[in-house]
């Protein structure tokens, strides 16, 4: 090789490195626009159950979807009004069936959002489950649903309309990974239970990813939330002890996408490509636990949900600032932060 080829392909290098490095930038100012929780954001959840192969998998995806609900419900501070359940054709004559609002179809997941974009305001947060089986690649991708499948770019375009609301995808179908990355957009966290379309086993991703919300056991920072990103790495790590345990090699590998380029990431971080939107994607409501709160507690709480948020950013801002430009801006929001919490501890008492 000579040395200007090698010298060309240095440049080529470089330039790519730089790229990256500019895109990483742009993704970590564009999260200072997404995920605002304040105490006017009503967030929604809309779960759809496709059908299933087999009974065993049918009580599966079933028990999965019912056990979404309760948990939003129980411990997240949605209710009947702010969730949707969509439920194989739409039969509820089953124990738990009342939650059912509609069937998993082209018709159905259409009403379901129509309805929904009739309510939401701008900066509300919906977040889609999507739970069954998934087949196809690329632009055949699919999610398989009563009738004729949902391809992701189908789906991409029924989602268009939500253009001023903060968005999560979960997507825990097989060989979800094409369908996924249709829905790949700016500003929107989206979570696949596969990185290949021929991963086409039904993964146990769902399963673990309820978990990380129940009883928020995926809290990893203990600060009583559960962001997109705890929720993920609990599940990720959970499926690969689940194999491990099995004596099996692991036929799903979850991915995430949070800048919008449709490349997943297996193991995201605010140092990451992919992770810091993700982390400040909460659940949560604001008026989750803050039933009985006087308005000055309800703006304590808020005000600490933002100044959390403003820390894990800086955090994934690090390589920006000089060291002590960083270790002085971090210690102003641990110190705000920690009077807040005080005078928040007040009202409490």
């Amino acid at each position: 090789m000579s040395r200007l080829t090698i010298k060309k392909l240095a440049r080529l290098c470089t330039g790519l490195v730089l790229a990256a490095s500019s895109l990483q930038l742009q993704a970590q100012d564009n999260a200072l626009n997404y995920f605002l929780d304040s105490p006017d954001t009503t967030k929604y959840a809309v779960i759809m159950v496709g059908p299933a192969v087999g009974e065993i998998n049918a009580s599966r995806f079933r028990q999965w979807g019912l056990s979404l609900h309760d948990i939003l419900t129980r411990d997240y501070g949605y209710s009947s009004d702010t969730i949707t359940l969509l439920y194989e054709n739409g039969d509820n004559s089953f124990v738990g069936g009342e939650r059912v609002d509609g069937a998993t179809d082209r018709e159905g997941i259409a009403q379901a959002l129509s309805e929904l974009r009739g309510r939401v305001e701008t900066g509300d947060q919906i977040t889609l489950y999507l739970i069954g089986h998934g087949s196809g690649a690329e632009e055949e991708a699919k999610f398989n649903i009563v009738g004729p499948d949902l391809t992701g770019i189908e789906f991409a375009e029924m989602l268009d309309q939500f253009d001023r609301q903060d968005m999560v995808i979960v997507n825990t179908t097989s060989a979800s990974f094409g369908f996924s990355a249709a829905l790949s957009s700016e500003g929107r966290v989206v979570i696949s239970s596969t990185r290949s379309p021929t991963e086409r086993y039904d993964p146990v991703f769902s399963g673990y990813f309820i978990e990380a919300l129940d009883q928020r056991n995926g809290d990893r920072d203990k600060n009583n939330r559960v962001s997109m990103l705890e929720a993920f790495e609990y599940a990720r790590a959970n499926v690969e002890q689940w194999y491990a345990e099995q004596g099996r090699l692991a036929p799903e590998h979850a991915g995430l996408d949070d800048n919008g380029d449709s490349l997943f990431t297996l193991a995201p971080g605010v140092d990451q490509a992919d992770g810091l939107l993700a982390e400040i994607a909460y659940i949560d409501t604001l008026v989750d636990d803050t039933e009985g709160l006087s308005p000055q507690a309800l703006e304590l709480k808020a005000r600490m949900q933002e100044l959390e948020r403003s820390v894990f950013i800086l955090r994934g801002r690090k390589a920006e600032y000089l060291e002590a430009d960083y270790w002085q801006q971090m210690e102003q929001l641990l110190v705000e932060l920690a009077r807040t919490t005080g005078q928040f501890n007040e009202q409490l008492n």
